[in-house]
């Protein structure tokens, strides 16, 4: 049910090589790569996998913030279905369902939407959608 997780950091690239050698280890590496966060696992794999990241309120790094599960959803109905069910429950939003970023070479987007639980444990529903 975890598609991947997301841990906060305040120095992306000192810690980005620790998570490298990890994911060495584990036979998969990074399948994103950008200024603000670094994801690793298996490029269309199965297997959760892992994020570093900069808070995006652009706060310190704690235990806790830049912190969220994300839970991969089959297709984006899935995605709305999950983020409706979430906010009809007591969740907050925090971010709408759609597309993020640009296609990868395949024609895929990241589709994603937001929420926080009634606690406020920030959670994301995801999947990679073509033709988003």
């Amino acid at each position: 049910m975890i598609g991947y997780v997301t841990l906060g950091t305040n120095d992306l690239q000192g810690n980005a090589g620790f998570y490298d050698a990890l994911a060495a280890e584990m036979g998969v590496g990074r399948i994103m790569d950008f200024d603000t966060f670094v994801v690793w696992g298996e490029l269309g794999g199965s297997g959760a996998g892992i994020s570093l990241v900069k808070p995006y309120d652009g706060n310190t790094a704690t235990v806790g913030n830049g912190t969220m599960a994300a839970l991969q959803a089959k297709d984006p109905e899935q995605v709305k279905r999950l983020y409706e069910i979430a906010l009809a429950n007591g969740g907050s939003d925090e971010g709408a369902p759609g597309p993020r970023g640009e296609p990868d070479a395949q024609g895929n987007t990241f589709y994603a939407a937001y929420f926080r639980d009634r606690e406020g444990n920030k959670l994301n529903a995801f999947c990679m959608a073509r033709d988003q």
